[in-house]
C-alpha cells in the first residue's frame, strides 16, 4: 500500500528543497540526515562537558529538606555508614519505622540524637 502524497519541503540541514513522500520527512536525503544526526549528537556531548558538575549539591540539599530519611540518606547526611544507623537503632537510641521492607526514619529523631 503505497500513497501518492507529495509535499515541497525545504531541507533542515541543508535548506535545500525537495519534495517529500510523507508528511514528516525532515532531511532532503540520507546524507543530510545523518550529519544532522551527527551533529546532534556533538551538541549534546559539548552541553554535558559544559554544564557545571553540581550533581552532588542537589542531592545533599533535597535531603536536608526531607521530614523522612532512608537509611542510606540518614547516613550521609551524618557521615556515618549504614551500619552505624543500624546500631544505632537496635541499641534504642534512634528510632525507626518500618515500611514493608524499608526502614524509615524521622529527620527530628536524627537531630535530636546530638542533643
Amino acid at each position: 500500500m503505497s500513497s501518492n502524497i507529495r509535499v515541497d519541503k525545504t531541507c533542515q540541514f541543508c535548506g535545500n528543497k525537495f519534495v517529500a513522500k510523507t508528511t514528516v520527512t525532515q532531511f532532503c536525503s540520507d546524507n543530510c540526515a545523518k550529519r544532522a544526526y551527527k551533529v546532534r549528537i556533538r551538541e549534546q556531548k559539548i552541553q554535558k562537558v559544559s554544564e557545571p558538575d553540581n550533581k552532588t549539591l542537589p542531592y545533599n540539599v533535597l535531603i536536608g529538606r526531607k521530614e523522612f530519611l532512608s537509611i542510606k540518606e540518614a547516613a550521609q547526611l551524618i557521615g556515618a555508614s549504614r551500619w552505624t544507623i543500624y546500631r544505632l537503632i537496635d541499641n534504642g537510641k534512634l528510632k525507626a519505622a518500618k515500611l514493608r521492607r524499608r526502614t524509615i526514619i524521622k529527620r527530628i529523631d536524627i537531630d535530636q540524637l546530638f542533643k
